[in-house]
């Protein structure tokens, strides 16, 4: 069975989005609660596994939210064979598709299969449809401000796009630019989409960039996004581009004006759009730089431990992911562990729908007892290191690797990050821990995301986001 993008149905969700949009938070609503009845209905038909969870609930045409039991990714996972809507694809087949990195993008039993880099210690594969492909194209274009067009009109003028990200795997990052290049390489040539494994030294990676005329857009993490900006400020890399966009991680506002002041020619700054491979349609980014839920199409809960709602303008310990636009894996309610927060007044952008933050994640969190830090906390720079990373071993064992600059002296450098790593512990009222060097160098994850400090949760399974 082939695998197909309709613009006609592309077109159809940008139509739909705009009608939503016009008719205000009453339209929204309606449309949302519609759409969710009816992804519950088909739920219920085609999949095993939520014909039984939701065997004593109402009738999908009276479902509310509120009804519905919360799903985690484990349990889910577990019962993979009976989640999908399909019955065409077991888990063995699509776990030796991926293992296969040469069909990375090219589709299976007319669905695209992707995975996640494993936040929570087990990678989750992720089924999408075609016409997700289309929802996700126009619903995109469907929240586009005049400013967005002029955007992208602009951009494409002065170059091409550069996707900094894992090479090594099904991830979305790549995995979804080469669907669409298969799927409709006309709209992938009019992107302007150029592909650069994260994974790579450093200095190859610049030289790439560096021979490259014309970069005018990168889209990557932030934490490769902090690398540009070292090798940029050591006047290594050459480029001049006007629009960043970052994603997958949380950009802090000091990383933001960091790369504000090394790249002067960032005519359209940093773009921060909200997404994750469950659902990468998530949100929009308005002229006004806030976040906004794509809600006819996307629920997202803000709750508590106990996952009760938290007030607008509190932080969630976690979300409640709902994708209203993916029958085929129904993502219902899900526990996607990101911590949010949303905003209490309306938007400048005049948008009617609801806006919010994103502080972090659950997994990047580090433990030491009672005392729970920050990952921001840690100063993990040093002008004779090209990378540092410090790796929770234990509760109280911490080891920190680096990746040398040719000149270094690695004695020197080793001893002033680890005292300066000694010091946040002892400055937060941890006197009892270990900080050793260690003459591993670090790593990324397998999705090419590179994090400067690796909690143990994540450390246990080396795949953190």
């Amino acid at each position: 069975m082939d695998m197909r993008f309709s613009l006609r149905n592309a077109l159809c969700y940008l139509v739909g989005g705009l009608w939503t949009d016009w008719g205000g938070r009453k339209r929204i609503e309606a449309n949302q609660l519609r759409n969710l009845r009816r992804l519950v209905e088909k739920a219920r038909c085609d999949s095993p596994l939520f014909r039984r969870l939701y065997a004593d609930l109402p009738p999908s045409g009276e479902i509310e939210l509120r009804d519905l039991p919360v799903t985690h990714k484990p349990d889910l996972m577990r019962e993979f064979d009976d989640w999908l809507t399909i019955r065409s694809l077991p888990l063995e087949r699509a776990r030796k598709h991926l293992q296969d990195i040469s069909k990375v993008g090219v589709p299976l039993e007319g669905v695209a299969v992707f995975q996640t880099s494993g936040t929570s210690g087990e990678p989750a594969v992720i089924v999408l449809s075609s016409s997700f492909v289309e929802y996700a194209y126009g619903i995109m274009m469907a929240r586009f401000e005049r400013y967005h067009w002029k955007l992208i009109r602009d951009v494409r003028k002065l170059g091409v796009r550069v996707t900094i990200t894992g090479g090594n795997g099904h991830f979305a990052g790549n995995g979804f630019n080469k669907l669409v290049q298969r799927l409709y390489p006309a709209l992938a040539r009019g992107l302007g989409l150029t592909f650069i494994e994260a994974e790579q030294p450093v200095h190859r990676l610049v030289e790439k960039l560096n021979a490259m005329s014309n970069v005018a857009w990168i889209v990557t993490y932030p934490s490769m996004l902090a690398i540009l900006v070292r090798e940029k400020e050591a006047g290594r890399l050459q480029i001049e581009p006007a629009l960043f966009t970052c994603g997958g991680e949380t950009l802090t506002d000091d990383l933001r004006a960091r790369v504000g002041r090394a790249f002067p020619s960032l005519k359209y700054g940093i773009s921060d759009p909200y997404g994750s491979t469950e659902c990468l349609a998530l949100s929009f980014e308005c002229s006004h730089r806030r976040k906004h839920l794509n809600e006819d199409w996307v629920i997202l809960e803000a709750v508590d431990e106990a996952m009760q709602p938290v007030p607008d303008g509190s932080l969630s310990d976690t979300v409640l992911l709902t994708v209203l636009a993916n029958e085929v894996q129904p993502f219902i309610r899900y526990d996607l562990g990101d911590c949010v927060r949303f905003y209490e007044d309306s938007c400048p952008c005049g948008s009617p729908f609801r806006s919010f933050q994103v502080e972090g994640r659950q997994a990047t969190l580090v433990r030491v007892g009672e005392v729970v830090l920050s990952p921001l906390v840690f100063n993990l720079e040093h002008d004779h290191a090209q990378r540092i990373q410090l790796v929770q071993t234990g509760e109280r064992e911490f080891e920190v690797r680096i990746q040398l600059s040719d000149e270094a002296s690695a004695g020197s450098v080793f001893q002033e990050v680890t005292e300066a790593v000694k010091q946040v512990f002892r400055n937060n009222g941890l006197e009892n821990v270990a900080v050793r060097e260690s003459h591993a160098l670090p790593e990324f994850t397998a999705s090419g995301k590179f994090h400067e400090v690796v909690p143990l949760q994540s450390a246990a399974s080396q795949e953190v986001t």
